[in-house]
């Protein structure tokens, strides 16, 4: 049997090969069939631009039953009954003919004591023991349970006593004596293939630990006051540097760090990286928490109010259209040409064709134009693909069917100060010949309808949170002295950033280079790091089926840990962006693996990784059916992957914000030629993720040149419909002063040195400016102080004077002089 990642990539380039198949195919075909076959692929590519919208809504993350069977890979399934036997020996020992779901809570929480004691032993065998019997506590006992509800009740009342009783506590403990186990660290290191059994004391704590974290953080209506309770003191527990005088967050950074070093390489890092995501979104808050901070950070600053949710506004959307394909546009050419031919046929042959044809008035042209004017709707029109030469009569819909939207733009427009300044220099050089710097007040010698515009962009200015800061960092590096002691906001976006700041660079660098071992595309490498250590069995498959079902764990694998990765990064810019500087400097660190996010993109959001007969807790109440490769091809019926297509929202986002008002990052986009990508990835249907593409192709559409913006003009009409517009911001051509090719190495220079005084002077107390200091010139204080001086200084004190005092001749004319 072959070793899973080299089957896996066989099956990649295998794929790879059947895609170019056709292509080949249609080449060598005589012009009669080739025209057929190119007829099927319109046929298909109509099929998908009149495909429905994909029902996916973007949120933190999937539903809990999803979320807890992402935890474990399919080669774990043998442990639940492990797990499950382990509990049972020790509960029937103090309880026997008992059943967990009889006794009282008093009996509970009796129980749950006297398993946390047995963690204290030294023994690691009986340790494992009694950690597995708290995991099937935290799986829910699913041993009495008839349903997967039922399994799921039992989760949430055995997770809260477990918290009640102070089990997190103790399993930070021992996840720290296992991180620090240089014993099993040599011995992975010195391991040729490291396989499940390497990590099976961390995977089992990470399990509850995750488990316990994951149920804790759902809310549910049904939930009692005492566990409300619980659940915000353990949040602000999570968030505090209570465990090693640092918080989870930075332990788990760590362990990504020492597994991505080759010191640890045993990590099950999809478990550590899950663990970590839902870590940071539960201490800091999901996008819900994040808008309502927005909005009150506003009202502190006493800037107006947002002019939309941009969550209401992005859910209400409409997907559009994907654009025409090569094969589309290549038809259009060849019918427009054969239509001019036609034109020098005579009126009367002409005639007769059109009696003939069925189609004699429709025009393409006339098609192209009437759906260019009806593109100001939020649902923009199929675009116009070849018919067939004989195509059935369009099948009538009733007007009901059709929803109604009211037409508009979805977004309001934006202006941002800068904008004012240069509309209004401009003015003035051209009308009045003078300047008058920052003022956009004075309109005096302007042309009325110069009045009403800066009435108009005044309407719409926006100034963000960020501007302000960046205002009030600029006056503390201008008066350091009168500018008073900064107050720290002690919140956990501060304290996570603090924690993780010494260290982020190699955070990120961890974080990217598992993303890039993980990316669809990556080929084996023998530099590359192993991400599928707690995925591989000890023993290889020998059966086809077996194989099969080990390649779909290591697909499915791979995925998610893309889904964690891509959450963690877009969680923390989002966090981070209220405050400002420490989310730009996070965002400076990731610019540098700026591929990197494209090149994950192409993981297909259509492809489907589980096989969902083996998932938690399905695979523990019902009986397992019996798998065959058929089944295993046919995969389920869904319409399309929610993690694939969460991840690469998740890294569309990234992107956004890396680019966001910076030009030379911008130009990179240009580079790594991402726009072809990017118009691939408009053929998914998804208002979020096209809102988030035509972003990025919006800031490049400048750079790309006339014959692009000219061939994707639908392409062009999507982002007037879609992306908010900037009065004053001439995106479609090329006269953007700030876009100047040799400022691009000067605008980065300049960011990393303003990112590293803030860094110096907000949160580096020990190094500050000596400049800065206050001096003393009193003699009498001076002489006076008390200076500790080193003890083998003292014992040769007096050798010191005779050598640096008595023996050397001293003029003290000129000392006095």
């Amino acid at each position: 049997a072959k070793c899973p990642a080299v089957a896996s990539r066989d099956v990649c380039k295998q794929r790879e090969s059947m895609e170019r198949e056709p292509e080949k195919q249609n080449q060598m075909l005589p012009n009669k069939m080739r025209g057929e076959f190119t007829r099927n692929q319109r046929k298909d590519s109509e099929c998908l631009s009149e495909a429905p919208d994909l029902e996916f809504e973007y949120s933190d993350a999937d539903n809990w039953a999803v979320e807890l069977s992402e935890l474990y890979s399919y080669t774990e399934g043998p442990e639940f009954l492990l797990n499950r036997k382990c509990f049972e020996e020790d509960f029937h020992t103090h309880m026997p003919d008992q059943k967990w779901t009889e006794l009282d809570s008093v009996q509970h929480r009796a129980h749950a004591m006297r398993l946390l004691d047995g963690l204290d032993v030294i023994g690691r065998e009986r340790r494992l023991k009694v950690a597995r019997a708290i995991l099937y506590m935290a799986q829910g006992t699913f041993g009495e349970c008839s349903s997967e509800l039922e399994v799921q009740h039992w989760m949430r009342y055995n997770v809260f006593l477990l918290l009640d009783v102070g089990a997190f506590t103790a399993l930070m403990e021992l996840l720290n004596m296992e991180i620090d186990n240089s014993a099993a660290c040599s011995s992975a290191v010195r391991k040729p293939a490291i396989s499940l059994a390497d990590s099976t004391d961390l995977r089992v704590l990470l399990n509850i630990m995750y488990l316990m974290l994951e149920t804790i953080q759902r809310e549910e209506p049904t939930d009692s006051p005492e566990w409300r309770t619980i659940r915000e003191t353990f949040k602000s527990e999570l968030g505090s540097p209570l465990y090693n005088n640092e918080t989870v967050s930075v332990m788990l950074f760590g362990m990504v760090t020492k597994f991505c070093s080759g010191h640890a390489p045993h990590f099950p890092m999809k478990k550590v990286l899950l663990l970590l995501w839902k870590t940071i979104l539960f201490t800091l808050g999901g996008f819900e928490q994040l808008q309502c901070s927005k909005v009150s950070k506003r009202a502190a600053l006493g800037l107006p109010p947002l002019p939309e949710d941009s969550i209401c506004v992005v859910r209400s959307m409409r997907a559009a259209s994907p654009p025409a394909s090569a094969s589309d546009l290549i038809e259009q050419q060849q019918r427009r040409a054969r239509r001019e031919h036609k034109a020098l046929i005579k009126q009367d042959n002409l005639d007769a064709f059109n009696e003939k044809d069925p189609y004699k008035a429709d025009d393409t042209r006339e098609d192209e134009e009437e759906n260019d004017d009806n593109d100001n709707s939020l649902e923009a029109e199929p675009f116009p693909l070849e018919r067939d030469e004989v195509m059935p009569p369009p099948i009538p819909h009733p007007p009901t069917e059709r929803v109604c939207f009211p037409k508009g733009l979805p977004w309001a427009p934006k202006v941002r100060e800068k904008d004012i300044e240069n509309f209004l220099e401009s003015s003035r050089s051209k009308f009045i010949g003078y300047t008058l710097g920052n003022d956009t007040d004075t309109v005096v010698g302007l042309p009325r309808p110069i009045h009403e515009s800066i009435k108009t962009l005044k309407q719409h200015r926006y100034v963000s949170i960020a501007e302000v800061q960046i205002a009030k960092e600029e006056e503390y590096e201008k008066t350091p002295l009168s500018g008073g002691e900064e107050e720290l906001e002690l919140c956990a976006t501060e304290l996570l950033y603090q924690g993780i700041l010494p260290s982020l660079p190699q955070y990120m660098i961890a974080l990217l280079k598992i993303l890039l071992a993980a990316a669809p595309t990556s080929k084996a490498k023998t530099d590359s790091i192993n991400i599928l250590a707690d995925v591989l069995p000890e023993e290889m498959p020998t059966t086809v089926l077996q194989s099969m079902k080990l390649g779909v764990d290591v697909n499915r694998h791979k995925e998610i840990i893309v889904k964690a990765i891509s959450a963690i990064l877009n969680f923390e810019d989002e966090k981070f962006k209220p405050l400002f500087c420490e989310y730009t400097y996070t965002s400076f660190l990731l610019h540098f693996f700026f591929a990197l996010p494209l090149t994950v993109m192409s993981n297909d959001i259509y492809l489907f990784g589980s096989i969902s007969a083996l998932d938690f807790p399905h695979c523990v109440v019902h009986e397992l059916p019996e798998l065959t490769a058929e089944s295993l091809e046919a995969g389920d019926n869904n319409q399309f992957c929610w993690r694939n297509l969460f991840s690469c929202i998740n890294l569309l986002r990234i992107l956004n914000k890396l680019t966001k008002w910076k030009h030379s990052r911008t130009m990179m986009l240009v580079v790594f030629k991402s726009a072809p990508i990017l118009k691939r990835a408009l053929k998914v249907k998804q208002a979020m993720m096209q809102l988030y593409v035509l972003k990025l192709l919006k800031v490049q559409t400048k750079y790309l040149g006339r014959q692009w913006r000219k061939s994707n003009m639908k392409t062009m009409s999507a982002i007037y419909q879609k992306v908010r517009h900037r009065l004053n911001d001439d995106w479609a051509y090329g006269n953007d002063l700030d876009a100047r090719p040799w400022d691009f190495q000067a605008e980065e220079c300049a960011l990393r040195a303003n990112i590293e005084r803030f860094n110096s002077r907000r949160y580096d107390k020990n190094q500050s400016n000596p400049e800065f200091l206050p001096v003393d010139n009193c003699l009498q204080s001076v002489l006076g102080e008390r200076i500790d001086l080193p003890e083998d200084f003292q014992m040769n004190y007096d050798l010191w004077l005779e050598r640096e005092v008595f023996s050397k001749p001293i003029s003290w004319e000129e000392l006095l002089q």
